[in-house]
């Protein structure tokens, strides 16, 4: 009964970042066309990609785009993909609107935002080759992703109008809700 949201979806470049060398092959596709794209990085032990020439974009080096320290999204970000602490943000900026402006802007740059966030202003990367989609945050095969659950008290049962709420929020009308704010419902 959880409602469940992609964190990740500008992101996969953003692990050279942050220090991710090695068994994190992060698959990322995309077309080196400007808009904040690449293709292809290399995550193999031997490298990771620090270039966008090396991946299919310009020769410059690869502008790294997060959200402050404290932001719920980084913390989900950097928890998913064990970076705490390692990332090298070029800027971290306060609003994930500002993360896909900037990365919109600049053909050089990699962030991650919320999947409620995406915009066509901004290309989806796809992470092992599987595609961003509601499908795939709720089949898992898009492994960067983390659920909000509701909580309630251990041992306490709700009263009449918490049980209503939480009825109604994991209720089909809901769901067609969440789903139409770009968030992935559970049910």
């Amino acid at each position: 009964l959880g409602i469940v949201t992609a964190v990740l979806m500008v992101i996969a470049l953003a692990l050279t970042g942050c220090g991710q060398k090695g068994e994190q092959n992060a698959g990322a596709t995309g077309s080196g066309d400007g808009n904040g794209s690449v293709s292809e990085p290399n995550y193999g032990p031997e490298k990771a990609d620090e270039n966008t020439e090396d991946v299919g974009g310009n020769d410059s080096e690869i502008v790294i785009i997060g959200r402050e320290a404290g932001s719920g999204t980084r913390d989900g970000f950097e928890s998913i993909t064990d970076t705490e602490d390692k990332c090298q943000y070029r800027q971290e900026l306060t609003s994930t609107g500002d993360v896909i402006t900037t990365v919109s802007r600049n053909p050089d740059a990699i962030g991650y935002a919320s999947f409620a966030a995406v915009s066509d202003k901004i290309k989806v990367v796809s992470v092992n080759g599987v595609v961003l989609s509601e499908a795939t945050v709720k089949d898992g095969s898009y492994m960067l992703q983390r659920p909000f659950i509701l909580v309630t008290r251990k041992d306490v049962r709700l009263s009449e109008a918490a049980q209503k709420f939480f009825d109604y929020a994991t209720s089909p009308d809901a769901a067609a809700i969440i789903s139409a704010a770009g968030v992935v419902a559970a049910n």
